[in-house]
């Protein structure tokens, strides 16, 4: 694999906020990592990580419109939830603006924020990172320390606590529930 990453950086800066940049950065380094430890092909986690949140800093709108346009599926819950096409929408991006075609790198760009039954170690390895990259706050997160902990342990537990965190929050918060995240956290609570 051959893509020149600062290039890609640079790319990002344009179309991202600071912000979401830096997060990017981040979940690069951390997906980089993880691959060390889980022994996954670090170039592939390296630059989906990068990628990951090519398509983030849009309005709902903007995303169900652009999804549309290039004909990519809508769910209802994504239709209501615009954000949530943002993983979808940047995997399209990440083929045809930036020319990746690993297919693997496409899916976990794909299904980074909701995550999905059988993930596949890169899908897993950027479903974490993205959770855990270290500009998150503890704060606002309170089992996270304890969370980037596990993941350099085991990254199936590490899957079960994000998902498990996650679904709590969206209860707690009064906000929908993608069924693709309760399904992938059915599938993994009874594997660890």
């Amino acid at each position: 694999m051959d893509y020149d990453i600062l290039t890609l950086q640079k790319s990002l800066t344009k179309i991202m906020t600071e912000k979401r940049f830096y997060h990017s950065l981040g979940v690069q380094g951390m997906s980089f990592a993880l691959a060390i430890k889980y022994g996954y092909d670090m170039d592939k986690a390296n630059l989906a990580g990068l990628l990951h949140d090519c398509a983030k800093d849009m309005k709902d709108e903007k995303l169900i419109s652009e999804c549309r346009k290039y004909n990519l599926p809508i769910r209802e819950v994504e239709n209501r939830n615009g954000f949530l096409l943002h993983g979808k929408l940047g995997a399209y991006y990440a083929e045809h603006k930036y020319g990746i075609t690993d297919t693997e790198i496409l899916s976990a760009i794909y299904y980074h924020t909701t995550g999905k039954p059988e993930m596949t170690p890169l899908e897993m390895i950027i479903f974490v990172s993205d959770y855990i990259e270290p500009n998150r706050s503890s704060k606002r997160i309170p089992a996270l320390n304890s969370i980037r902990q596990t993941a350099f342990i085991d990254l199936n537990k590490a899957t079960v606590e994000i998902l498990e965190n996650t679904l709590l929050y969206l209860e707690k918060t009064g906000q929908e529930i993608d069924q693709l995240t309760v399904d992938a956290y059915e599938y993994y609570r009874n594997r660890v």
